[in-house]
């Protein structure tokens, strides 16, 4: 799959696919009818680098507002393509198809009945034909639907299925400003279902412009190193014309990593690693880094997809890197290397050392402080080795994408959280200054 060409699609002045420069981007996590805080974040996601820029726009009434931000940020200059996020509403992404340069949708959730779906994803297509606007077919592991999972499971081959039944009918329409993502918290999971997805797309003969990223990855190392696994294993391949670092933090921070992964597999940028040794399934690798961070994206990338394929076992990380002051630090005697070697285990769902934690970026669906209840929730349950814990913004994505987790911890909306034990909730309409100690409560009285 290795160099593969793909069509390519246009978001306003921005290329995707078809040997195009991969293209990184972020998703606001304001809410779209605060439009002065939502053109606040845009203008700093275009100062980093932005490539595109996605907002929620979850109903017909916020239309108004994203066609506002639209103008405004043209007025001023800002030339980014914004993508309209789109859940369930047909409606709103018709209405809305007008005034971005691409929309995302999971033409699934349009409507329950799978005919009545595609009816509406026709007519979506129509307009966005009429308007130039890209779509993205988005699809998560946790929210294919029964029609899909009855046939093939919950799966990566279900995942691969579900977007090439609405890629044929992009190809009906002679429709292909289109971009295809299949994202899962899960790397193993994310991996398998976009290489099956290229191989479908390839055995066609349509291979579409492919958007990649590793969804609810967490946030700080964990959140890094668990995208770079993820996302690098495929660009490695040649998969991946577009990505999102996605994390629980403030948007722009995704931006480096993103612009770090693209940088590296369009050959601008090159690992630190001076030595590499391999012997019974064990690498020991030596790097020379020029800070924290570039070794740990280094490391991430030169090992997670090997660890992923299981073409090694362990891993072992010597050298040194440059602190803040430009001093040496030895990655062994820091203690770094093993910490880093235990974090890209779990990220490669090798070996777990600590609880699995799935916490979505937020949006503009998000009404309560996901990222002060993540700290919080990953601070109470540190202790709670390989159990996986979701905390999400909203009930939307929530108990679909946390569908691998033994707890979890969802905003409704007006200050209130459901706790959900698998895929069940068992506490509805908590308050959301009550919701972490609940959740502890109940997952200790669980393990006695």
């Amino acid at each position: 799959m290795s160099n593969m060409k793909t069509l390519q699609a246009k978001a306003g002045n921005v290329l995707i696919g078809g040997g195009s420069p991969i293209v990184i981007q972020t998703m606001c996590n304001t809410h779209t009818k605060d439009v002065e805080a939502t053109l606040e974040q845009c203008r700093r996601m275009y100062e980093a680098g932005s490539g595109l820029i996605r907002i929620t726009c979850p109903a017909p009434a916020d239309v108004p507002y994203m066609k506002e931000i639209h103008d405004r940020l043209r007025a001023e200059g800002i030339d980014t393509p914004i993508v309209a996020d789109i859940h369930f509403s047909a409606e709103t992404a018709i209405a809305v198809a007008p005034f971005v340069e691409k929309v995302r949708i999971n033409p699934g959730n349009f409507h329950k009945d799978h005919e009545v779906a595609c009816q509406r994803f026709a007519e979506l297509v129509k307009v966005c034909r009429q308007h130039g606007t890209a779509i993205r077919i988005g699809l998560n592991h946790g929210s294919l639907g029964e029609r899909i999972t009855n046939l093939y499971g919950n799966t990566p081959q279900a995942m691969a299925k579900a977007a090439m039944e609405w890629l044929e009918l992009c190809i009906g329409e002679d429709f292909f400003n289109v971009v295809v993502s299949l994202k899962s918290s899960n790397t193993i999971v994310m991996v398998e279902a976009y290489r099956e997805l290229a191989r479908e797309m390839k055995e066609r003969g349509f291979v579409f412009p492919v958007h990649v990223g590793v969804t609810e990855a967490g946030n700080g190392d964990s959140g890094r190193i668990k995208s770079c696994v993820g996302i690098s294993s495929l660009l490695q391949e040649g998969i991946g014309d577009t990505i999102r670092v996605s994390l629980t933090e403030d948007p722009v921070n995704e931006l480096p990593v993103a612009a770090y992964l693209a940088d590296r597999y369009d050959g601008k940028i090159f690992s630190s690693m001076t030595a590499l040794s391999l012997s019974g399934g064990k690498a020991v690798a030596t790097y020379d880094a020029p800070s924290r961070e570039k070794l740990l994206l280094d490391f991430s990338c030169d090992f997670g997809k090997r660890l992923l394929d299981r073409e090694i076992d362990e891993v072992e990380i010597k050298g040194c890197y440059r602190d803040e002051n430009g001093s040496s630090v030895d990655i062994t005697s820091s203690g770094l290397g093993e910490y880093l070697v235990d974090e890209l285990l779990q990220a490669s769902r090798r070996r777990f050392y600590k609880p699995e934690y799935i916490a979505c970026p937020g949006c503009g669906r998000t009404m309560y402080d996901l990222q002060g209840a993540f700290e919080q929730v990953k601070a109470r349950t540190a202790h709670l080795k390989g159990m996986v814990i979701a905390v999400m913004g909203c009930i939307v994505n929530g108990p679909g994408e946390m569908a691998d987790a033994d707890w979890g911890y969802v905003g409704e909306g007006g200050g209130k959280v459901s706790i959900y034990k698998g895929k069940t909730a068992v506490l509805r309409h908590v308050p959301d200054s009550e919701a972490v100690d609940r959740l502890v409560e109940l997952m200790e009285k669980d393990s006695i």
